[in-house]
């Protein structure tokens, strides 16, 4: 996601809900609370957190029923559900479900398992700091080489973070230690980079957007090595998903608001469901219900009819290819010159 500002007086009166840049900017106040959670913990609670909490988000289904999975399915719901957006990206969603096919597919046959982790891994890092970057891009106004090189040394540090993280129990102690060495010097290069690069944004509000993307890296690597693993993945997946969440509130509510425009909001105008929670509920039962149920409910069904229990198809298989779709989609619904972009606007 990219941003230009536009404000809600620049609208026409069907439009008028804008995504606020300091809304936005908000959102990082997460990166405090959970320091600040740390260090009591070491102070007064004797590392009872860090002793207790989950070592990693699939270990606690609480976590990827609130974060991860609702915001892809918002996605996939925003997308699916207005028969406009599918004819219009169709050519591009046969394409990359045919790609998926493929490598998943096909590539899974002779490619190791670790090969493909760290893929998706990078690509999920990619994702959830180039739509934070890309958005503080509209307010920050950096020149593109500036843009491309905070972004990318962002993402190569939190690449790092996420495979030591994620496959620490596959990791001897020598390999865990070059990853936090490579993760620090690319965090190191990430703040000397930035300090040379903000003198290019003109505005006090602009910096904190820019040292706002800067230490959502930063704590997450802090965290990561403190060994608070559920609170380093916390920092950028509460952003991400809260920022995704506004805008697709957003759009839903500038397309839908004044005359529904597809079955979803339809049928909640006759219930009389507030506009704004519609999206979030319909993706967090859906979520709720996946996770929980979903893999036993395909097992027993495929059981019963074919003789033959299939594993993790909705957790792994579902939800898998919906976040590799997500990925590729969100680069591309949010555009300019999207659809979308005609029920989005910004506003400090």
């Amino acid at each position: 996601m990219s941003a230009h500002i536009i404000t809600a007086q620049d609208l026409p009166d069907e439009r008028k809900l804008t995504v606020s840049f300091r809304l936005l900017l908000g959102l990082y106040a997460i990166i405090p609370l959970c320091l600040i959670l740390q260090l009591a913990d070491g102070w007064f609670w004797h590392g009872f957190l860090r002793e207790n909490l989950p070592s990693k988000p699939s270990h606690f289904l609480l976590f990827q029923i609130l974060f991860g999975t609702p915001h892809i399915l918002a996605s996939t719901i925003v997308l699916v559900s207005n028969t406009d957006y599918l004819r219009f990206y169709r050519r591009n969603l046969i394409a990359v479900t045919t790609a998926i096919a493929i490598i998943f597919g096909v590539g899974s046959l002779f490619i190791p398992y670790q090969v493909f982790y760290v893929l998706v891994a990078a690509w999920t890092v990619y994702h959830v700091l180039k739509q934070q970057h890309g958005v503080a891009r509209g307010v920050c106004r950096l020149p593109a080489w500036a843009f491309y090189l905070l972004l990318w040394l962002s993402v190569g540090a939190g690449l790092f973070v996420y495979i030591g993280i994620f496959l620490k129990n596959s990791l001897d102690a020598q390999q865990t230690e070059w990853l936090k060495q490579i993760a620090g010097l690319l965090c190191t290069a990430l703040v000397l980079s930035a300090l040379y690069c903000q003198r290019h944004v003109t505005t006090v509000f602009g910096k904190w957007f820019l040292w706002s993307n800067i230490l959502l890296v930063l704590s997450s690597f802090y965290l990561y090595l403190q060994q608070y693993y559920l609170l380093a993945i916390l920092v950028p997946r509460l952003v991400h998903d809260a920022t995704a969440y506004i805008f697709y509130v957003t759009h839903d509510y500038n397309k839908h608001h004044q005359h529904p425009q597809n079955f979803l909001y339809r049928y909640a105008a006759r219930c009389n469901v507030h506009i704004f929670i519609v999206l979030p509920v319909c993706s967090l039962v859906l979520a709720f219900f996946l996770q929980a149920y979903g893999d036993n409910i395909v097992s027993v069904l495929t059981e019963f009819f074919f003789g033959v229990e299939i594993r993790k198809a909705i957790t792994l298989g579902l939800l898998g290819y919906l976040a590799l779709m997500h990925y590729y989609t969100e680069a591309i619904t949010w555009k300019g010159d999207s659809p979308y972009r005609q029920f989005i606007a910004f506003s400090k």
